[in-house]
């Protein structure tokens, strides 16, 4: 019988490879259901990684996010995971043992079934933990090799990563290939080496589609035995992403591998809802150039994902560069020079600081030295004349053993500043924390949440969680997406405020007034009780009489406000929409008798 392929939806990566934000609660809980009809996705990838941060920086409780977004998958039996970065858990810098372990806790109480654990340098000391608390918690413990090509990067190499996770006791592996550039063949080596030496594990390939090895690496995987593939779907597919089901689904088929069928209806709607989601506002965050593939990223090795930040990066540093070599009569440079320029100080600097596999947060060390470098090289000044901390601290061994040697040049260059290799367990040198966190949440008078859930939060991003909780990351945000509206020309968008309605039970109340009449939304939009934003108190309470044909509230649109009139005379039992909430067509928004 032939050996079927399983899909996984990976929405979460879609959108943080793309852009700086993710859709909001409302948006992922609208997909969801049209999600899970496409029929074809066995898992989806819904949190983790930088799915947290960003939902602080929205200004908006991240627990409620995960929890919200879970759910329908739980309830439609599609499993869910979630990205965590080892030493690191859900942020760039190390994070102590007892908020890593709450964090798997806090996780499977959310509805994550798969905790997809990578170290950046692939030591095993930092996956050890990742694999012991996610079974310990009751989750599926699937460890991602960071893939990368390179002298050290072997099949033996990553082999003995494999054996040591296994002793741990990990379920599965991911072939965790971010910046699309493991060539198939090895991959396939790869797949089939791990299978024959532990046919009980299953393995599933990550790959982005940036320099084009990507669908070529997934026929090679899943000819070799791989069990699950990470695919997404458009308008966010290909580029800096990853391939497109469609494609992916009819290569294999035509290959012989049992795949599950695709409703096109269903992929319509997916494709509709996330443009809309784009349009809505989280177009101003992507770049347009992250839709396409580049060859030049085989040779530097950077993943598609930071395309975005590093040509932000050269751009605010083009102009100065350009005023420097004016001053010394030297002809300017192009960003596009410059790029180049970049790319090849990343392929000189990366062998140098120890071939670090360019994932998070090692690629934006490397990409930072070498954009220093760059600099200064530009000024006439030496190599490694600046070298931030964190990227010291990697050097230094204080994140992990780096895979190759260092260059006996930083070797001296850190003796020359005094500086102390260390040769430790990485995760020794963060001692506990939550009693602190524990105590500072009761001098705040904050709720530790449930399933302690909002302690796990402040633990984890401290900074982040008090301007969510200070609501200084909602106007922060608010100000950053009313700035760049203005600056795409787009309409200015009024902020109206939310007036809090009590909540109610429908089918209670028509079943205790026979007579009661529903109103309905005539359209999808926001609710607006009224329309003076500066007046609230004309928000309709139970007993406001309304006469037949009055206006009883709004609906604003992407077109235009709607009314919503009266069917009959009557007061207001109850109203069921807050000012400001988002409805649909035909939701109830309150109740006439």
């Amino acid at each position: 019988m032939s050996k079927e392929i399983k899909f996984s939806l990976v929405y979460r990566d879609m959108w943080q490879s793309s852009g700086r934000y993710v859709p909001r609660v409302d948006q992922l809980v609208e997909v969801a259901p049209a999600i899970i009809d496409i029929g074809c996705f066995d898992r989806v990838e819904t949190n983790g990684g930088a799915f947290e941060q960003v939902n602080l920086l929205f200004g908006e409780n991240p627990n409620k996010a995960v929890r919200a977004w879970t759910k329908p998958f739980n309830d439609a039996g599609i499993e869910t995971h979630m990205l965590e970065r080892g030493l690191n858990g859900l942020r760039m810098n190390p994070v102590p043992a007892d908020v890593r372990e709450l964090m798997f806790k806090v996780k499977k109480a959310q509805g994550t079934d798969i905790s997809r654990s990578f170290c950046g340098l692939n030591d095993p000391r930092n996956l050890r933990l990742s694999v012991e608390y996610a079974k310990k918690a009751g989750m599926i413990s699937q460890v991602a090799l960071s893939v990368t090509n390179s002298p050290v990067h072997t099949v033996a190499y990553y082999m003995s990563v494999v054996d040591k996770v296994v002793e741990y006791g990990c379920d599965e592996i991911c072939l965790k290939d971010m910046a699309g550039i493991g060539r198939p063949t090895f991959l396939g080596e790869l797949v089939r080496d791990i299978k024959k030496k532990y046919p009980h594990i299953k393995v599933q390939y990550h790959g982005h589609t940036g320099p084009g090895f990507a669908t070529a690496s997934m026929l090679e995987v899943a000819r070799a035995g791989a069990d699950y593939l990470d695919v997404a779907v458009e308008p966010l597919s290909w580029g800096k992403v990853h391939p497109d089901v469609i494609t992916i689904r009819e290569m294999l088929k035509a290959d012989g591998f049992l795949v599950k069928d695709l409703n096109m209806d269903a992929y319509m709607e997916v494709r509709s809802l996330t443009q809309k989601f784009i349009d809505d506002f989280l177009g101003y965050w992507i770049d347009p150039n992250n839709s396409h593939m580049s060859s030049l990223l085989v040779g530097c090795g950077l993943p598609g994902g930071m395309m975005g930040s590093m040509m932000a990066d050269l751009q605010g540093v083009h102009g100065a560069i350009n005023a420097g070599l004016r001053r010394e009569g030297k002809p300017e440079l192009s960003l596009d020079k410059l790029m180049v320029m970049l790319f090849q100080e990343v392929e000189y600097v990366w062998p140098r600081l120890g071939y670090p596999p360019l994932v998070t947060p090692f690629s934006q060390y490397t990409k930072n030295t070498a954009l220093l470098n760059l600099m200064a090289i530009l000024q006439g000044k030496p190599r490694w004349s600046n070298i931030d901390k964190d990227t010291w601290n990697m050097i230094l061994g204080k994140m992990g053993t780096l895979p190759g040697p260092l260059a006996p040049e930083i070797i001296e260059l850190a003796r020359e500043k005094g500086l102390e290799f260390y040769t430790g367990n990485p995760q020794d040198a963060f001692p506990d924390e939550l009693p602190r966190f524990r105590a500072m949440m009761k001098e705040e008078g904050w709720d530790e949440g449930e399933d302690e859930e909002e302690l796990f939060e402040f633990a984890m991003h401290e900074r982040q969680y008090r301007d969510y909780k200070s609501g200084v990351a909602k106007a922060r945000f608010n100000e950053d997406l009313e700035a760049r509206r203005e600056k795409a020309g787009a309409p200015k968008v009024v902020v109206r405020p939310v007036v809090e309605m009590p909540a109610f039970d429908i089918d209670g109340l028509v079943a205790a007034n026979p007579s009661a009449t529903p109103v309905q939304a005539p359209v999808r939009g926001q609710m607006l009780w009224q329309i003076d934003v500066d007046d609230v108190s004309k928000a309709p309470s139970a007993g406001t009489e309304f006469k037949a044909g009055e206006i009883i509230g709004y609906i604003q649109t992407n077109f235009g406000i709607e009314e919503i009139k009266s069917a009959r005379d009557g007061r207001i039992l109850a109203t069921a929409a807050a000012q400001g909430d988002k409805v649909v067509k035909g939701q109830i928004v309150a109740l006439l008798v």
